[in-house]
């Protein structure tokens, strides 16, 4: 095990407030909502994060794909504190502040650039029984700027200290350069860059920008609708989900001195995993339905755990056996909330 100190991975995303409350059907129908779903806020919903404040019990959970990531990789590694570090855009408000303050309580050492245009992105979280329906509204997080905030000396030296970097890619939407310039560096000194499809509409609609950055890509993530996403626009000719890691392995990469690892699961089904030269699978560990709560946190406890074993160094089974351990403990829970402590051997 190697040892680990402060600022070892990297992350850079969305970083969005989560706003979770418990509410009953009339405020889904009020706003048009699916019980079950993920959206983009729409002018319709705007009045729709103060009535969740105002009207019902809520919860606030920092979250964002990549920050959550980080927060549970931190998690799992436990000491040393800030082994994390997050980049992100927000406003410089009350939920701004809330940001920071949760990511002080994980530990994570967050760098925010903050500005006064927008305000900090929400993700309002409307629980009703099982279901969770997630209404995202970027604002702030969609104002990233490099020359602002990542090409500052002081922040440029954080991007140095780490060997792990990760970026979800709902950041292509935002700031390309930015992610270019992580992604060349890490590149140039032979240390690794991960990335994660995020979602179909990322490999559809921004599918030039994710190829842009596909050359520096050493850990590629994915669950198994990404990927046929990502198959079909990328020709593949293929629906076989080890065919497409397989394929997604083999795309030109820029530092040879990596082979690229692909990393796909798919729920409760096996997780695949493509090196240069083999295909392995991965059961994930069994789950009684009854005590799933939210699966949405698992993918990026998945890779949160994944992360951890990264930065520790351990053999690759190591990090695919501590994602499954992370994304079993999420999905027991509300929102990407996590014990006290893992319980990790």
């Amino acid at each position: 095990m190697s040892s680990v100190s402060s600022n070892l991975l990297f992350g850079m995303g969305n970083p969005l407030l989560d706003i979770c409350a418990v509410v009953d059907k009339d405020f889904l129908d009020k706003y048009s909502l699916k019980p079950n779903d993920q959206i983009l806020a729409e002018d319709k919903h705007k009045a729709l994060f103060d009535e969740l404040v105002k009207k019902f019990k809520v919860e606030y959970h920092a979250g964002g794909a990549t920050q959550n990531s980080i927060k549970i990789a931190q998690w799992m590694i436990q000491e040393p504190h800030k082994v994390g570090t997050f980049f992100g855009c927000i406003g410089k408000d009350k939920f701004g502040e809330i940001l920071k303050q949760k990511a002080a309580e994980a530990h994570v050492d967050a760098h925010y650039y903050e500005q006064d245009q927008e305000p900090t992105g929400t993700c309002a979280a409307c629980i009703t029984g099982d279901n969770r329906s997630l209404v995202a509204n970027l604002a702030a997080a969609n104002c990233y700027k490099k020359e602002k905030h990542l090409d500052l000396e002081k922040n440029w030296e954080l991007v140095e200290k780490a060997k792990v970097y990760y970026i979800a890619g709902f950041f292509l939407t935002v700031s390309l350069e930015s992610i270019l310039k992580v992604a060349k560096h890490a590149s140039e000194k032979n240390k690794l860059f991960c990335m994660n499809l995020s979602a179909p509409f990322i490999c559809q609609f921004f599918k030039d920008n994710l190829m842009q950055v596909m050359p520096y890509i050493d850990v590629l993530f994915g669950n198994e609708s990404e990927a046929a996403a990502f198959a079909k626009e990328q020709d593949f000719e293929t629906k076989d989900i080890k065919e497409i890691a397989k394929k997604a392995q083999a795309l030109p990469k820029v530092n040879t001195k990596r082979q690229r690892i692909v990393v796909f699961t798919q729920g409760k089904d096996e997780t695949i995993m493509a090196l240069s030269d083999k295909i392995e699978t991965f059961p994930v560990l069994k789950i009684d339905p009854k005590d799933i709560v939210d699966t949405n946190g698992a993918g990026d406890a998945f890779v949160g755990g994944f992360l951890s074993g990264l930065v520790q160094e351990k053999p690759l089974d190591q990090c695919v056996r501590a994602a499954h351990y992370s994304a079993n403990v999420i999905i027991r829970r509300a929102g990407c909330t996590f014990p006290e402590k893992p319980d990790f051997k």
